[in-house]
């Protein structure tokens, strides 16, 4: 069996910058890039204009951008497989990564899966109609773009991230509104108080949205009152899904310690998770920031913080 200095999991931000940094310090790295477990690229590759990754003062579209980082992780002797890593054996060293069609050990893992934005499928939500049209699940990331400026927006959750990210968008658009299934919201009381006190914010109660129409963009949502049935048509711009993220960690099969929220847990100020010689980068570890930039410097800092192992074990003498 092929043994290697690194396994990298992922194909985001953190994956990639990882790999560069891995292959220009002559560890030539392997990538497993997944297939079947979304797009080769992370979240970036359902993104249009990317306008907040420094270096781009014209934007970038987010497939380019990843194409990008791809391309250059490869210059410098990565290898990228694009397979699923179907199980990892962490239970000794050298570890086992087992992917779809490819099998190998290693001394050392960087593990950058990221993490999947909740979506409710709702008509005009899904791939091929309004998504990354005026549906989205980053407000932060997407809430300067042009088609939402001056327009009413709406935000679907209850959370202190529906109403952080509800308040946020009040920057662009002219009304937001926070569509809620429930009476009360789920959020902080000083989260719930912030929204509800807002003047360019209101929540919808027991209220949720059944379809989004539009045209080449989101134009109208229908909304329904659960608790009288009734239905309405709003105009609308944008539909942001504030309803958490959940991590892609379950082919770990528990081996890691994680949050409590299904993250994983990192040593603070590192990559370091619970296992010496496995290292974790990007949205998979981070759910407080969860941006390409932050994904990215993760990346970097699991490379040297695996550098750092391999040459205090004497892997690289």
């Amino acid at each position: 069996m092929d043994r290697k200095k690194i396994v990298i999991i992922g194909s985001g931000p953190a994956a990639y910058t990882a790999a560069i940094y891995a292959a220009r310090a002559n560890l030539f790295p392997i990538l497993f890039e997944g297939f079947m477990s979304g797009p080769i690229g992370g979240q970036l590759m359902t993104t249009t204009e990317v306008e907040n990754f420094p270096g781009f003062p014209g934007s970038i579209i987010g497939p380019k951008l990843m194409e990008n980082m791809q391309l250059q992780a490869k210059k410098f002797g990565t290898t990228n497989l694009v397979e699923d890593v179907l199980e990892v054996d962490l239970s000794k060293e050298p570890f086992l990564v087992k992917g779809t069609k490819s099998i190998f050990s290693t001394n050392s893992i960087i593990i950058a899966t990221g993490a999947n934005a909740k979506r409710l499928d709702i008509k005009g939500s899904r791939e091929g109609e309004f998504w990354q049209k005026g549906v989205t699940a980053c407000a932060i990331c997407d809430g300067a773009a042009p088609i939402f400026r001056d327009n009413e927006l709406f935000v679907i959750g209850g959370g202190d991230s529906a109403v952080e990210e509800a308040v946020f968008l009040t920057k662009y658009g002219k009304k937001v509104y926070i569509v809620h299934r429930r009476d009360s919201l789920r959020a902080s009381k000083i989260m719930a108080k912030r929204a509800i006190d807002h003047p360019k914010v209101e929540v919808l109660w027991n209220s949720e949205i059944i379809e989004i129409l539009g045209d080449t963009v989101v134009r109208e949502v229908i909304l329904k009152n659960n608790k009288t049935n009734k239905t309405e048509k709003r105009k609308a711009a944008g539909v942001f899904f504030a309803i958490g993220h959940s991590p892609n960690t379950g082919f770990l099969n528990n081996q890691i310690v994680l949050e409590p929220n299904g993250y994983i847990k990192v040593e603070k100020g590192s990559t370091k998770t619970s296992i010496e010689g496995v290292f974790a980068a990007g949205d998979v570890q981070d759910y407080t920031y969860r941006q390409a930039i932050t994904a990215a410097g993760s990346g970097c800092m699991a490379a040297l913080d695996t550098e750092k192992y391999l040459l205090e074990k004497g892997y690289l003498n």
